[in-house]
């Protein structure tokens, strides 16, 4: 999808530069994804330890050496 924005030149040229682009589209679109992934993430860390049901790193141990 053709979007025409504003983006400021040094804010764009420190993307393509972190991002290793090739392009100006690359680097958006690689910025893009690396962001909703981070937020994406974010959003599931809220729910760490939320569950009762999952066994704890220490009980994973004791079942692998019972065998």
């Amino acid at each position: 999808m053709k979007t025409s924005i504003d983006i400021p030149e040094k804010e764009l040229a420190d993307a393509m530069r972190f991002t290793r682009a090739r392009t100006k589209r690359d680097a958006v679109v690689t910025a893009l994804v690396d962001f909703n992934r981070r937020k994406r993430m974010a959003e599931l860390v809220k729910y760490a330890g939320t569950c009762d049901g999952l066994i704890d790193a220490d009980e994973l141990q004791r079942l692998r050496r019972k065998g």
